[in-house]
């Protein structure tokens, strides 16, 4: 069986799926910023049991915008890729408790989201690993 060294080596065109995979990567996350300092954000996890609402509902914005331009940036990626876990790991726990839901359809929705932020949160953990990749501040 073969086994490849990594960092992976990329050439041609290969290399520019790069930064187009940060920028659709942390889309998610700079989108979002503007809604974390909104009342609406902060009441709605003050609801789902967040503590400290006002204060950690801004903060995960600034976490989340901070490792958003990070990664896609190039900039110190790897640390970045470790805020945007930071945001996610309480953000998932909290406002995506899909078990003891009565309702099936929330229920079934939180999964959702519960799933897509874990899948975010493996992408996270591969950017700290791999890094930036070409097309990067870091590179």
């Amino acid at each position: 069986m073969m086994t490849r060294a990594y960092p992976l080596q990329l050439h041609g065109g290969m290399r520019a799926l790069v930064p187009i995979g940060r920028a659709l990567f942390v889309l998610i996350f700079l989108s979002s910023v503007p809604e974390h300092f909104s009342r609406g954000a902060i009441d709605a996890a003050a609801a789902h049991g967040v503590p400290l609402a006002t204060i950690a509902v801004p903060v995960s914005g600034i976490l989340a915008l901070l490792g958003g331009l990070s990664v896609l940036l190039g900039f110190r990626a790897r640390f970045g890729a470790l805020l945007l876990v930071l945001f996610l790991v309480p953000v998932t726990l909290f406002m995506h408790k899909f078990w003891g839901l009565s309702d099936p359809q929330m229920a079934t929705m939180q999964r959702v989201n519960f799933l897509k932020n874990t899948a975010l949160v493996g992408g996270a953990l591969m950017m700290m690993y791999f890094g930036s990749g070409p097309y990067s501040i870091d590179s």
